[in-house]
């Protein structure tokens, strides 16, 4: 599913982002017309914003496997249903930006609730290069 095409931009993280503990509710707005980047900036802290984007055409082969009781906290009912955003680390500027493979985030943008899915036990990078790969 893709984000872009929902109407309703807030979602509610299940369980906290790493590090952002007290920030459980996120707006999303879209940051490009291909619907690939956005920010998700905090409801309850405006200035707090990241930078997250489909990791799919970047890295086709890319594919993060969730339990099932995530899914099911996520009220996921099929592959389908959910979307995966990767956050992008930009401090040294665009042309070198990064994105967090080891950690998506985990969206059903239906249900408006989202979690970051730590995939321990597989092989990615907390910051592959964001080359789109086309």
């Amino acid at each position: 599913m893709s984000i872009a095409s929902e109407t309703t931009p807030k979602i509610e993280f299940i369980a906290p982002l790493a590090g952002l503990e007290q920030h459980k509710s996120f707006e999303l707005q879209p940051l490009d017309d291909d619907g690939m980047f956005f920010t998700m900036r905090s409801m309850s802290d405006p200035s707090l914003q990241l930078v997250v984007a489909d990791p799919m055409p970047f890295y086709p082969d890319y594919e993060p496997v969730i339990d099932g009781e995530t899914a099911k906290s996520l009220e996921l009912e099929n592959e389908e249903d959910g979307a995966v955003l990767a956050v992008v680390n930009m401090q040294e500027g665009a042309e070198k930006a990064t994105m967090n493979l080891f950690a998506p985030i985990v969206v059903n943008p239906r249900a408006h609730r989202a979690t970051q899915a730590v995939l321990y036990g597989k092989d990615q990078p907390l910051d592959a290069p964001l080359v789109r790969k086309d």
